[in-house]
């Protein structure tokens, strides 16, 4: 199964940091973004990936190259081992689509059929970063599997919040799974049908690519993946799947600042060191 990542947004909340480098390639202590994104897709069985970009995100295909000079002074200064984690990428297939205009994520998936084709495929936004003991993708497998529908993460969040997600509301089919009956993109609060909102990861099968050409311009004056999913729960059964994690919102600025918080109390080496300045902000807090 191939698996798409959206990743031709501007990123106007990190301006002007995201002036010339993608927020895909933001960092989290050492890694960019996308490379947690990605990485969870491998650990997840995938290593076939479709990158929907725009002119400006060279430095993404770049990320994933090979880059012999930098590879022959790391092994000159016996450093080699500081891009370990990078080279399992090296044999992975990367095919890059570029969005010439930025009519929305709808329009971005849809340009992902030249390369799908007639198969089942993913869909992950790296701005969620989703901490978990099983990838939040395989976990999304395994519901594929089970049902043979197309599948779409939730999380619950605060009723604040609902206006800045999808929100869906369904009947309970089993543990976690329910089936999408109602789905509405970024509604007000008060036409909200539940807090269950669409997080950035999807199973969705090839019968979504003539709904999303068939998709006028919503929310955003965008096409929608939402309105496109709308028009396939009439011909099919859409579920979703409360995963099991924690998601963070990299995509934000409050939400990066917390993105980097958690990782590095989780990482041996940053741990001690962040607890510390926790430690010494509240102290100095009280001050």
């Amino acid at each position: 199964m191939k698996i798409v990542f959206p990743v031709a947004g501007v990123g106007t909340r990190f301006l002007p940091a995201t002036k010339e480098i993608p927020k895909e390639i933001l960092p989290v202590i050492d890694k960019p973004l996308i490379q947690y994104a990605v990485e969870e897709a491998v650990q997840s069985g995938l290593s076939d990936f479709v990158f929907i970009t725009a002119r400006g995100k060279e430095a993404l295909e770049n990320y994933f190259t090979p880059n012999p000079d930098l590879d022959d002074f790391l092994k000159r200064h016996q450093k080699s081992h500081l891009l370990d984690g990078l080279r399992e990428f090296y044999t992975k297939n990367f095919t890059y689509i570029r969005q010439k205009q930025a009519l929305g994520f709808g329009h971005a998936i849809a340009l992902a059929e030249k390369v799908v084709g007639g198969e089942p495929f993913a869909i992950s936004l790296p701005d969620d970063l989703i901490i978990s003991r099983q990838p939040a993708m395989a976990q999304l497998l395994e519901v594929y599997e089970k049902y043979k529908s197309p599948v779409i993460a939730f999380m619950e969040v605060p009723s604040a919040d609902i206006p800045r997600y999808g929100i869906a509301a369904g009947k309970f089919i089993a543990d976690r799974v329910f089936q999408i009956e109602k789905l509405v993109e970024k509604p007000a609060i008060a036409d909200a049908p539940s807090n269950f909102a669409v997080i950035g990861r999807y199973i969705m099968t090839p019968d979504i690519f003539p709904l999303l050409q068939a998709t006028a311009h919503g929310a955003g004056a965008e096409i929608q993946l939402t309105d496109a999913v709308i028009q396939l729960m009439k011909k099919r059964r859409v579920l979703g799947y409360f995963f099991e994690g924690r998601r963070f919102d990299a995509g934000t600025t409050l939400g990066y600042i917390e993105t980097l918080i958690h990782v590095a109390l989780r990482r041996e080496d940053t741990r001690d060191f962040t607890r510390r300045i926790l430690r010494d902000l509240a102290e100095n807090e009280k001050l």
